[in-house]
């Protein structure tokens, strides 16, 4: 049992070191006021109708990764975006980004299936919404294989994956750093910490979580949790916008062919 532990701490390491220190994109994170953005992965319902809400009420736009394969089911974050939610979160000024169509598990796909169902998920999305195309990429469950990393520039402006930190000085477009917000459940008062450190910095802190509902899965938060941060947030004077956005005012928006 030690030993597996040891062992999965080990891969762990290895995975992050590879995601951070390969095919790297480097990019200066150069701003006089700094940027906050909040994101969704596998855009729960609940992250867009409630989630959505709070955001709507502050006058901000947040980025919802979809994997479009996984449309109208059911998942451990709860409900899944319907069809129709997909043309709903554009209007109201959102942004729509890229998380494989399969939702595929970002070390353990091999590269060549990883970014055929990135292909995939943008094709269902010109079905879907003719026109409309993703710009910014979220690497699901765990750190990307280098040889993934490497192929989504060709598709992306900026690709994010963890870390537990914001963005400041040199950062990878790659691999952009985010803090997942239920990681703070326990200790709420680590992401108003997190807040300052950006606004002193003025980096871009990208925040990443799940659902957004009363009983949330060990991968969202409650509304009233939620809420807080985004108070914090804009209280901070910081500038909150979606990640593409974000990548534009940067001067960062066109993926690297």
């Amino acid at each position: 049992m030690i030993l597996s532990r040891w062992a999965a701490r080990a891969q762990g390491r290895y995975q992050r070191s590879a995601a951070r220190y390969l095919f790297r994109r480097p990019f200066a994170i150069n701003t006089e006021v700094p940027l906050v953005s909040f994101t969704f992965d596998d855009f729960p319902r609940s992250a867009f109708l409630t989630g959505g809400a709070i955001l709507r009420r502050f006058g901000l736009r947040g980025t919802y990764y979809a994997s479009l394969g996984l449309m109208g089911t059911t998942a451990p974050t709860g409900p899944i975006f319907l069809a129709e939610d997909v043309g709903t979160v554009l209007e109201h000024g959102h942004e729509l980004g890229c998380h494989t169509f399969d939702h595929y598990h970002a070390w353990e796909t091999p590269a060549s299936a990883f970014e055929r169902s990135v292909v995939e998920n943008g094709l269902a999305l010109e079905r879907l919404l003719p026109g409309a195309s993703f710009r910014t990429f979220a690497y699901p469950i765990s750190p990307p294989r280098p040889q993934a990393k490497r192929a989504m520039a060709r598709y992306f402006a900026g690709c994010r994956g963890g870390g537990q930190t914001f963005n400041v000085g040199t950062t990878d477009l790659g691999y952009l750093s985010a803090y997942f917000m239920e990681q703070g459940r326990e200790t709420p008062e680590a992401l108003p910490d997190l807040v300052e450190e950006n606004r002193k910095a003025r980096g871009w802190l990208i925040f990443a979580t799940h659902d957004v509902c009363k009983d949330p899965s060990p991968f969202g938060c409650t509304p009233e949790f939620f809420e807080s941060i985004v108070r914090c947030a804009v209280q901070s004077g910081a500038r909150i916008l979606p990640v593409v956005q974000a990548l534009e005012v940067l001067g960062a928006s066109r993926p690297i062919s």
